[in-house]
C-alpha cells in the first residue's frame, strides 16, 4: 500500500514548450496535449498529493523558463540600453547639425511611416525591373520582389487599427500597385517570345 501511494505521488516533469531553441515546432507538441481521459481523471485521494499536483507544474515551468539558452546571448541590461540610447541620440544630433550647416534641413532625415513604405515600394519596383537607379540598368528579381511585397502585406496585417487614415490609404495603394505590377511582369515573362511573321512584298 505504501509503495502504491509512493508511485502515485511521483510525477514526471516534461518540457511543455511547443518550440525548440531553434524556433521549430516540436514533433511531440500534439502528443503533450491532454487527452479526454486525462482531463476527466479523478483528483488524487489525499490532500498531500493534491498539493503536489497544484504546485509542481508551476515550479517546473519556472525552472524551464529560467534555463539559459546557449545559442542566444543574454539581452543587454537596462543600464546598457540607456547608455546606448543616449549615445545614439547624441550622434544623431551631431549629424543633424552638420546637415543644417550644409544648407539642408534635418527634417529630411526623419523616418516617417510614409517614407518607410515609399522605400519598400521603390525597392519592389526596382526588383520588378520597372525602375532603376540613374545611370544603371534595370534588372528583374521576382523572388526579391515577391518578398518585398509580402513584407508590405505583413506590415498591413500587423498594423491593423494602429494607422491613421492617411497612412492606411498610402499602404493600401502601395500594395495594390505592386501586386498588379507583379502579376503583369510575371505574365509577360511567362509568355513565349513572339516570332516575326513572313514578310510579304508587293510588286508595284
Amino acid at each position: 500500500m505504501a509503495q502504491k501511494r509512493k508511485e502515485e505521488s511521483e510525477f514526471k516533469v516534461s518540457d511543455k514548450r511547443l518550440f525548440t531553441a531553434d524556433g521549430e515546432l516540436r514533433d511531440s507538441a500534439e502528443e503533450q496535449a491532454p487527452t479526454p481521459a486525462a482531463a476527466t481523471a479523478p483528483a488524487a485521494p489525499t490532500p498531500a498529493v493534491s498539493a503536489s499536483v497544484s504546485t509542481l507544474p508551476e515550479a517546473a515551468s519556472t525552472q524551464v523558463a529560467s534555463k539559459p539558452d546557449p545559442d542566444i546571448p543574454p539581452p543587454p541590461t537596462a543600464h546598457e540600453q540607456q547608455a546606448q540610447h543616449d549615445a545614439y541620440r547624441q550622434s544623431s544630433r551631431d549629424l543633424d547639425s552638420r546637415v543644417e550647416l550644409s544648407g539642408h534641413s534635418a527634417k529630411e532625415l526623419e523616418v516617417t511611416f510614409e517614407r518607410f513604405m515609399a522605400s519598400l515600394y521603390m525597392t519592389a519596383m526596382m526588383q520588378l525591373g520597372l525602375m532603376h537607379e540613374q545611370g544603371g540598368q534595370p534588372g528583374v528579381d521576382l523572388i526579391g520582389a515577391r518578398q518585398t511585397i509580402d513584407t508590405l502585406g505583413m506590415i498591413a496585417e500587423k498594423t491593423k487599427g494602429n494607422l491613421t487614415s492617411k497612412e492606411q490609404g498610402f499602404l493600401q495603394n502601395c500594395l495594390y500597385e505592386l501586386r498588379m505590377a507583379y502579376v503583369e511582369v510575371t505574365n509577360a515573362l511567362a509568355r513565349p517570345p513572339q516570332t516575326p511573321g513572313p514578310v510579304t512584298g508587293t510588286n508595284g
